[in-house]
């Protein structure tokens, strides 16, 4: 509240307020710079606590590392599937099982497999195409 004791009261009109007139407390130098300024130097203190990632390195990202990787499924866990999807006696009868088509571009081989199944992919491991052709299954292109 305004009021006759206030200092600000008393130096209305004047034209420095009791600083003197070679600019004290008039720019941005008395308050240590502008914006970050300082942030490497006198106001480190404020960058650790408030911005600590302020001068964080993040690096080169090749263009090539931004394509997603296909999605991928493991050799265990295609029996279950098959049969969720397709159905038992489909899957006994030896039916083409695609995985392209729920979205899935690349078979692994953790796990095992005891039925001879018929399964379209994009991608195959190694270790995959032998667990397949072991359980007289195959891998169509």
């Amino acid at each position: 509240m305004p009021h006759d004791l206030r200092r600000t009261r008393k130096y209305r009109g004047s034209r420095y307020c009791g600083w003197g007139q070679v600019g004290q407390h008039r720019k941005s130098g008395s308050r240590g710079g502008k914006g970050y300024a300082g942030g490497h130097k006198h106001f480190w203190i404020q960058t650790v606590k408030y911005n600590p990632n302020r001068y964080r390195r993040i690096g080169f990202v090749p263009p090539s590392s931004l394509r997603s990787l296909p999605a991928t499924i493991n050799v265990g866990e295609l029996e279950d599937l098959a049969v969720k999807l397709m159905g038992a006696e489909a899957v006994k009868s030896g039916a083409e099982f695609d995985l392209t088509e729920i979205g899935v571009g690349k078979l692994l081989g953790r796990g095992s497999i005891s039925t001879a199944l018929k399964v379209r992919v994009d991608s195959a491991s190694a270790s995959a195409k032998s667990k397949l052709e072991e359980a007289g299954g195959s891998i169509v292109e």
